[in-house]
């Protein structure tokens, strides 16, 4: 129920039509939705809240394969404890994957990040290279992975995806990234402000292409990459730096100002990915959104959701800010447990 999910359960169900589905949501941004039709779970057999830190292994009887898409997302709430970032982002995700196990769960694929390679001048980054995360989401990352790969073997099959920077339209639209974040100020202000100097490179993938790798994940063969597998995941001509990213949105919403910040602090989150073994892996599920086409979505989005919030930075699609509202209402505790409702 949160900014992927909603894609992942159209292409899970585009790919597995007979398939029974089954999500598990606390529900934290479960009011956040944008542009929906109809509510995103309807396409699911079944939608269980629960706070993933304490589910029975009873709610993977039965099941073949497991998404994790669960965790703290956001930079800032994880320099405000990063160990509720790692209990949710690696533990909780570790004890998933061993009740899945134990209940002959087939596959478990879990989305990790790209940005584990943190500051990287030289090169674009492969599976192989040195890790430098900075972050504790990045870090909780990279645990995790660790963690998970004793569990492989027999006919339990974990693919961690390396996945690029998210962008793109949502039903639960995240404005707190960067293409995002750029296309709202466009669409809405006229304006783009970057708040850095522009220099830091990011790869981008677009949600429905990451739901596209999941449902790879779950049906890929273990000759493709083994029991396990950390693969990056996105697109080579994905590579841009922050600046080129405000002047692709500016090309397709014209009008538009663009402003650097030259006296931000560096941004040390900068690294250029290389995504060669998810093409020599997956050929027919690489990206296959362009950058233009993404900001046109996002574009569209925004006049259907008759979106025109120029302080968009404080609103419910900042996620950072609806943890904290929740949380200020007296909705979640520290530990981000529910005790009002």
């Amino acid at each position: 129920m949160g900014y992927i999910g909603p894609s992942v359960i159209k292409e899970l169900r585009r790919s597995f039509p007979k398939a029974d589905l089954t999500g598990i949501d606390t529900g934290f941004f479960a009011h956040c939705l944008t542009n929906a039709k109809v509510l995103p779970e309807s396409r699911l057999n079944k939608q269980i809240f629960a706070d993933i830190r304490n589910v029975s292994s009873e709610i993977v009887r039965d099941v073949d394969a497991v998404i994790y898409l669960a965790a703290i997302s956001n930079d800032i709430m994880g320099c405000i404890d990063e160990s509720l970032t790692m209990e949710i982002n690696c533990h909780a995700a570790l004890r998933l994957a061993r009740q899945a196990k134990k209940a002959g769960a087939k596959a478990f694929v879990f989305a990790s990040s790209c940005s584990v390679y943190g500051f990287a001048e030289e090169g674009a980054k492969t599976e192989a290279s040195s890790v430098n995360p900075l972050t504790a989401y990045a870090r909780s990352k990279i645990l995790a992975e660790q963690k998970l790969k004793p569990l492989a073997g027999g006919n339990f099959k974990i693919t961690c995806f390396r996945f690029a920077t998210a962008c793109g339209m949502s039903e639960r639209l995240r404005l707190d990234l960067v293409l995002n974040d750029f296309a709202a100020g466009a669409a809405v202000a006229g304006k783009i402000s970057i708040l850095s100097d522009g220099s830091p490179w990011r790869p981008l993938i677009h949600i429905k292409d990451m739901a596209r790798a999941m449902a790879w994940g779950i049906s890929r063969k273990s000759s493709q990459g083994g029991l396990f597998l950390v693969v990056n995941a996105g697109s080579d001509e994905w590579n841009y730096q922050v600046k080129d990213l405000a002047c692709a949105v500016a090309r397709e919403i014209p009008g538009v100002e663009v402003t650097l910040n030259k006296d931000a602090a560096p941004d040390k989150r900068s690294y250029r990915v290389s995504f060669g073994l998810f093409k020599r892996l997956a050929p027919d599920h690489q990206p296959q959104i362009s950058l233009a086409e993404a900001v046109r979505e996002l574009k569209a989005g925004f006049t259907e959701m008759k979106f025109q919030d120029t302080n968009y930075r404080e609103s419910q699609y900042m996620r950072i800010k609806t943890l904290t509202g929740l949380r200020d209402l007296g909705l979640l505790d520290n530990q981000l447990r529910w005790i009002g409702v």
